[in-house]
């Protein structure tokens, strides 16, 4: 449901990688985050106000997502 609504801007590309401590791509981004919230359960992927926020402990990782323009906010080192 998320995953095909997904969408990006230039700034949070540049913030994925500073907060990782990455130097990826756009698309290796978008494949990373889509990879994560495939690879989260249900049932950690938690509507809180405006927000998705998908936590995957596996990838020790939080992906936090607009609710309703489906724009990836950031990604948390957890």
């Amino acid at each position: 449901m998320i995953i095909e609504k997904l969408c990006y801007t230039e700034l949070v590309y540049d913030r994925i990688n500073r907060k990782l401590g990455l130097h990826l791509s756009p698309h290796e981004i978008e494949s990373f985050v889509s990879e994560i919230i495939e690879s989260t359960d249900d049932a950690h992927i938690q509507k809180r106000g405006k927000n998705y926020y998908v936590t995957n402990d596996a990838a020790h990782v939080r992906i936090r997502v607009n609710s309703f323009k489906y724009g990836v906010i950031t990604v948390d080192i957890i």
